[in-house]
């Protein structure tokens, strides 16, 4: 048995598990009135659970065939930045191009000297570039969780459009949107979204459920 191997994996473990109390930094800068908001590790679980769904009941109406391990692989691992670099969101001081390139270094330390080191780096980079399908369906993935979990906050009374169009930080965002026609904070977060999933009528079609169709569907289950 190599011990080596297993130090690795213990190590690379015991980094990658930190996102279970990393607290996703949008729910804590909208002041989410809830015990408990969910964690980066939680977001990324979600983020997987509708990627096997959907490839599960749609890969026939997708526009490309997608590698489902592959869209797992980015997933996960381009979410191992946050372990150093923290959430950040849209309104956090660093650019774009910063970002990617501390994320990167983020990603490659947290990495350490796993065997497929380079493999799994390459798909962050396939990630963050947004050239394959794969890449396109995981960033899909990646923002109708964050779509899917505001409504559920909604739902529950832990955000409402009411308090939000008060916050500075995004008065004059969520202004436009209800100008035109968007009464609820999930609303108006799917059509901040909804040019992310403009080419591909599976998830356009899955956002117009979230914003129209929820509550029947939940009443299913």
């Amino acid at each position: 048995m190599n011990s080596s191997k297993i130090d690795e994996i213990l190590r690379f473990y015991l980094l990658a598990t930190q996102l279970k109390d990393v607290v996703r930094s949008g729910r804590i800068t909208r002041n989410i009135q809830r015990k408990r908001v969910e964690s980066v590790a939680e977001h990324i679980y979600g983020t997987c659970i509708l990627a096997i769904a959907i490839h599960s009941e749609f890969s026939a109406e997708l526009e490309h065939e997608i590698d489902l391990y592959k869209v797992i692989v980015m997933l996960v691992i381009h979410e191992l930045e946050e372990i150093v670099i923290g959430d950040l969101t849209p309104y956090d001081t660093m650019s774009p191009e910063e970002r990617l390139r501390q994320g990167r270094e983020a990603v490659q330390m947290v990495l350490g000297n796993l065997t497929k080191k380079a493999e799994y780096l390459a798909l962050t980079d396939e990630f963050n570039k947004q050239t394959t399908p794969e890449a396109r369906f995981a960033k899909m993935c990646d923002k109708l969780e964050a779509d899917l979990q505001v409504r559920k906050y909604e739902e529950e009374g832990a955000i409402s459009i009411e308090r939000d169009v008060n916050n500075a930080r995004w008065h004059e965002l969520i202004q436009q949107f209800i100008q035109q026609g968007e009464s609820t904070i999930a609303g108006v977060r799917a059509e901040f979204d909804r040019p992310t999933f403009a080419a591909s009528e599976v998830f356009t079609e899955i956002l117009e459920t979230i914003k129209k169709d929820w509550n029947d569907e939940r009443n299913h289950l």
